[in-house]
């Protein structure tokens, strides 16, 4: 309902009013009945739609009026919700209420409540602290008059009803779904003005006409905006006992408030949207003191933040300039009118933890709090740019192309454009009288075109009056040709990876070097794509993907995935909410504004787990307002009725493959999450570059992600390590989660990263036939022209032939086969050999130095010798084979070699050797715990997160024991047999494995032969692997021949070589920052482990090379494997951090001889291990020898 009042006087101004209540007690109210005179008037508010708070009660009054009131002018208030209206008012009087008409609403102060209307009415609430006076308040319209109404003799019989006391005494910006932003600029592409071409052409923002604002400030934090000290931003406030904060940051990584808190989805404080807890919503309080020179009198000063977490509110010189949320969005304030040019300037900046805004800011990572970004204070003159927008319109044909150049100015002027190529030759110019908006078209001939593989950038140069800006320009056309996406007339494939924003140190506050390394090393690995998880990145990555060549899915900063555990229809809450609706607006707004020209970006995202509903719809409606050129993704629209491209997460390839394979769909599909990169991982890579491949609409996928976000930090012993969630104190939490990354916290990579570059690897080599290689050119744009090859051979104990060069055949089009020929390979190879073939850049880039390779490949000439071939190698005609025998004890055979050189000891009652001395060194004990068959490995992520794991663990595969059911030994021709019959369960349940070993003592060797039959109720489906783990003495170094050196399993091993290769056990352990089992090399054909054995007094002789312990050979058995670490299974079970793994590191080595290993899967967060990479369990058989 609308009250509608009449007044006594019509001709009375209609005007906002003030109403100052005054002699009142200082604890309350008085009583009605002890008011003293009262006057009247009658206010006429027409139909004006008066909105009061409810908590105001209601309003009914008579007013008397003083006509010589003076006016109030106190500072800006802050704005609040248009609520419901107040009921009609009738005659009621008070005692000694004054009427002032003369005030506006910059004159009223920060206590004051707006309550706005939707005209000019403004009625204002102010109750300060009990003990003070309480005010009604208001703002006058223009050309208002300070003598409306009776005057103050004039009297009548009044009723008030007073208002209720309420905290707060005005709705918080932050706690206030109508304010988004209060006197901020529209947004705009991120630029500075130069006072000269030649300073704009140089890009150096220290030469611009700009300040920049970062460095030391001084900081308070309370945990409330509500508590004091409110008054900081006064000029006369003293902070020089404040501490100092590094801006930009975040508070909780300098070492204030609660500290960081990682949550992956859940909404850490108690969800009442748009509400956020009073109590429970830290506030940094930051100051600063800045100077500006003559250079930036008669200028337009804008104050700008390019990031504050969560929302702020900004002060120059103690006057209250504006506020605004949208943490990874700039915000930029007019402050012309704040700043005293010539003196010291007072930067005042009241940063929230949590506003209404945060609701949508919901990403997995860790809640951090701070101004993250740069601040500048940007000088622009009369007569400057306001924004502008680069079109780059390639013909049909894709050769010539139209450059359009729409510009926005703050006045008529005249504007200068040039645009050089990347020599700075000047190839177009123009210049025009602008009115506020023209257009700048010019035809460009044959330009270079820009692509991830091509990143030519041209200079466009705009000169105005008095200042300069420069933008670099790519050209290109990104669009969808018969459903698959195309730039340039071209496919493309992204071979991407989600990229967080995080430093270990100082959390999304990243320096840019850190963030050039991020993408530099990207190149390194063969990665084309970043998808802006989720949010838009620093603005420099952009220049950085411009300039190296990357694809860029940009996408907006909206995440509001904590709404969908809380029992009903997620999407409800916020994203089919038309309350909602000008935030989600606001978000796809300020990323197109800002990033609209960079020729990187080649999609917009509007968001990313936000469910789906109407907001999406108008986000990408405001989208294509500003930008058509580029499609939208947002993957949460599932059938793509308003996205112009499908995308799934984490689909396997299976489903991707059978999607790809239906005709009736017209759009592409991307995966903007897949292989989940948690741990030890990711497995099953290949099957999934394989279908993108093989599909024309499968455009490719971003892995997640690029980084774990571990943060760093010490224990109690002052140890550094990676935290996660929980590490800090928070709760809730998830746990080890932000630990899913391609890069460690300190983004060094992961053998996951290297498996990764290998599998996109632009350069396949697929086969040999006779002398000629295939190869595939698996480059989107490019020939392999700029590439050169080197070949050489690997053998068992060898290499052959050198790094001799082999000619690539020029001109081989993208995603098409070609042929290598290979001079001088050699014939009659008795060795397992392979041809291993390098790829090479033929000239240095922006990103790699001339030589960097950039593929390699192998394939097989010759087989590993078969076990049989191993076994007869074992028989020499002069010696007996047949070693000795003793049976020691009821329960120890002593098997010495015929040599002498060895002695075993097998232990009757475990079946198994439990003792292996060498002759050289009697006194020493090889074995440290003895051989036992095992199925179990420590759990990696993907197990814990997925079906096997849990399984193992419910089954108790790591609780197994062995009992011995029969043991028989005796003599042949060919040496010495023991047969153990034996069975592994575990307790509680009643399955198990019967193994049947046959032991052969032949000469200095042990064949060992192993069938496994599995059976009972609850056998698992899988196991983790099959084989021998042991402890070993005094071990330096491993050597072997197979895959190296990295780390490799069944289902993650493309980027391991064949070759001889040599490690020390430290190195070949991965200090996962969760620790889990790792350090696996498989496809190995033996395994030496050497070491230095101490005389009897315990002296190593340092001069003497480490001699073979032990030495396994596996024959040709695919898949066979070994570890070697300092740390058992329970070790790597039960510590949750290295530095507690650490303090467990034993002398020996635990080493494990697999006959066959699980796989690793993406079962953290995806499909688990694929069926073809499961260790089924099932009968099985193996065999190797020992010597």
């Amino acid at each position: 309902m609308v009250p509608e009042l009449t007044s006594s006087d019509p001709k009375a101004p209609i005007a906002s009013v003030l109403l100052h209540f005054h002699n009142l007690q200082d604890t309350a109210f008085k009583p009605l009945s002890t008011l003293n005179s009262s006057l009247s008037c009658e206010i006429n508010l027409l139909s004006t739609r008066l909105h009061i708070p409810p908590r105001y009660s209601r309003y009914r009054l008579a007013c008397p009026v003083n006509s010589s009131s003076p006016s109030i002018a106190p500072p800006l208030s802050r704005l609040c919700p248009s609520l419901e209206p107040t009921s009609a008012s009738s005659s009621a009087s008070v005692a000694g209420a004054e009427l002032c008409t003369t005030t506006t609403m910059s004159d009223i102060s920060d206590d004051y409540v707006d309550i706005s209307s939707e005209t000019d009415l403004h009625l204002s609430v102010y109750m300060e602290k009990l003990g003070r006076h309480r005010r009604l308040g208001s703002s006058s319209s223009e050309g208002s008059s300070s003598t409306a109404g009776p005057s103050r003799q004039e009297t009548t019989t009044t009723v008030v009803e007073a208002p209720t006391h309420s905290f707060p005494k005005t709705l918080p910006d932050w706690s206030n779904l109508k304010v988004l932003h209060r006197n901020t600029l529209p947004p705009r592409t991120y630029f500075f003005l130069y006072n000269t071409e030649e300073d704009a052409l140089t890009r150096d923002t220290s030469k611009s006409k700009s300040l920049l604002l970062s460095g030391k400030w001084k900081f308070h934090l309370t945990t409330s905006p509500f508590h004091e000290p409110r008054d900081f931003y006064k000029t006369d406030y003293d902070t020089s006992e404040w501490d100092d904060i590094v801006v930009p940051g975040m508070w909780q990584c300098q070492g204030y408030g609660k500290g960081p808190q990682y949550t992956n989805l859940n909404f850490p404080w108690p969800v009442d949207a748009p509400n956020i807890p009073y109590d429970d919503n830290e506030c940094g309080r930051h100051v600063t003191t800045f100077k500006v020179g003559d250079d930036f009198a008669d200028h337009q000063l804008r104050l700008r933040f390019e990031g504050v977490d969560s929302a702020f509110t900004v002060w120059v010189n103690g006057k209250e300039v504006g506020y605004s949320q949208g943490a990874r969005n700039p915000s930029e304030f007019d402050v012309t009118d704040f700043v005293k040019v010539g003196e010291d300037n007072l930067l005042a900046v009241e940063v929230y933890q949590r506003c209404d805004g945060t609701y949508l800011e919901d990403q997995d990572q860790w809640w951090l709090s701070g101004i993250f970004r740069d601040v500048y204070l940007h000088a622009f003159p009369k007569f400057h740019p306001i924004d502008y927008h680069v079109h780059t319109l390639l013909d049909d044909d894709y050769k010539d192309a139209t450059l359009k150049v729409d510009v926005e100015m703050s006045q008529g002027a005249y504007v200068d454009m040039k645009l050089l190529d990347a020599d700075g030759k000047l190839i177009a110019k123009d210049m025009k009288i602008f009115d506020r908006h023209n257009s700048f078209d010019i035809r460009v001939k044959n330009p270079h075109k820009w692509t991830a593989e091509t990143p030519y950038l041209y200079t466009l140069v705009l000169n105005f009056k008095k200042c300069s800006l420069v933008q670099r320009v790519g050209f290109r056309r990104a669009e969808l040709i018969k459903g698959v996406f195309s730039v340039n007339g071209d496919p493309i494939k992204i071979r991407g990876v989600n990229r967080h924003e995080h430093h270990p140190d100082s959390g999304r506050a990243v320096p840019y070097d850190f963030l050039k390394r991020d993408l530099l090393l990207m190149k390194h690995f063969n990665v084309n794509g970043i998808r802006t998880s989720h949010y838009i990145n620093d603005p420099r990555l952009y220049d950085l993907a411009d300039e190296l060549g990357i694809w860029i899915l940009d996408e907006a900063d909206l995440e509001c995935h904590g709404f969908g555990v809380l029992g009903n229809a997620g999407e409800s809450w916020a994203t089919d909410n038309p309350d909602w609706r000008e935030a989600y607006e606001d978000r796809a707004r300020q990323m197109v504004q800002r990033d609209k020209n960079h020729a990187s970006v080649i999609l917009w995202s509007l968001g990313n787990e936000s469910f789906y509903g109407r907001n999406h719809q108008h986000m990408y409606d405001v989208i294509k307002s500003i930008d058509k050129s580029r499609l939208v993704h947002y993957e949460g629209d599932w059938n793509a009725s308003t996205a112009d491209i499908y995308s799934r997460m984490y689909a396997s390839a299976e489903d991707i493959i059978n999607t790809a394979s239906q005709k009736d769909w017209a759009k592409p599909l991307v995966l903007c999450e897949y292989i989940h990169a948690m741990g030890n991982g990711p497995g099953g890579i290949k099957e999934y570059i394989d279908a993108f491949y093989k599909y024309p609409r499968l455009m490719g996928g971003f892995v997640w992600e690029w980084a774990n976000h571990g943060l760093r930090t010490t224990n109690d012993d002052g140890e550094e390590y990676m935290g996660y969630g929980g590490d800090f104190g928070d709760v809730p939490n998830d746990y080890n989660f932000v630990f899913d990354g391609l890069c460690f916290a300190n983004h060094t990579p992961t053998p996951g990263l290297v498996e990764y570059g290998k599998a996109i690897e632009p350069v396949q080599t697929l086969e040999i036939k006779g002398n000629e290689v295939t190869i595939i050119n698996r480059y989107d744009i490019v020939s392999l022209d700029h590439l050169t090859a080197t070949w050489h051979i690997v053998a068992d104990g060898m290499v052959i032939g050198g790094d001799q060069e082999v000619e690539i055949p020029k001109g081989i089009k993208p995603h098409t086969k070609a042929h290598l020929k290979i001079k001088g390979l050699p014939k009659n190879l008795t060795a397992e050999a392979y041809l291993h073939i390098d790829f090479f850049l033929t000239k240095g880039t922006n990103w790699a130095k001339k030589g960097h390779r950039v593929a390699f490949g192998q394939v097989a000439l010759s087989k590993a010798p078969s076990m049989a071939t191993i076994l007869s190698s074992l028989s020499n005609p002069f010696l007996d084979p047949v070693p000795t025998i003793q049976q020691t004890s009821p329960s120890l055979l002593s098997i010495t070699s015929a040599t002498g050189l060895s002695t075993w000891g097998l232990d009757l009652q475990l079946g198994t050797l439990t003792s292996w001395r060498k002759a050289s060194h009697p006194h020493i004990e090889l074995l440290t715990t003895p051989f036992v068959v095992d199925f179990y490995r420590a759990l990696i992520d993907n197990d814990r997160g997925g079906r096997f794991g849990q399984q193992w663990e419910d089954r108790r595969l790591h609780q197994t024991s062995h009992n011995i059911k029969r043991v028989e030994w005796r003599k042949e021709k060919h040496g010495l047999i023991v047969n153990v019959h034996s069975r592994i369960a575990p307790p509680v349940l009643a399955w198990g494995v019967d193994i049947y070993t046959t032991y052969t003592f032949h000469g200095e060797a042990i064949y060992i032969k192993i069938k496994g039959k599995p059976s009972g109720p609850l056998v698992p489906d899988t196991f983790a692997r099959i084989g021998f783990t042991f402890g070993l003495k005094s071990v330096d170094k491993v050597a072997w021949w197979g895959r190296g050196p990295g780390e490799s399993y069944s289902d993650k091993k493309m980027a391991q070589a064949f070759g001889n290769w040599e490690e020390t056990v430290d190195d070949l352990f991965v200090d996962y920052e969760f620790p889990q089992d790792g350090g696996n090399r498989t496809d190995v054909r033996w395994v030496e482990f050497r070491g230095q054995l101490p005389d009897e007094e315990g002296v190593v002789d340092q001069s003497k090379p480490a001699e073979r312990l032990i030495r396994a050979r596996y024959g040709d058995l695919e898949g066979a494997s070994f570890s070697a670490m300092h740390y058992t299974t329970k070790d790597l079970d039960e510590c949750k951090h290295p530095y507690e793994l650490h303090k467990r590191k034993r002398e020996d080595t635990v080493v494990r001889l697999d006959w066959a290993h699980h796989g690793l899967g993406t079962g953290s967060c995806g499909p688990a291990t694929l069926p073809q990479y499961e260790l089924k369990s099932k009968d099985f058989e193996f065999e190797l020898v020992l010597d």
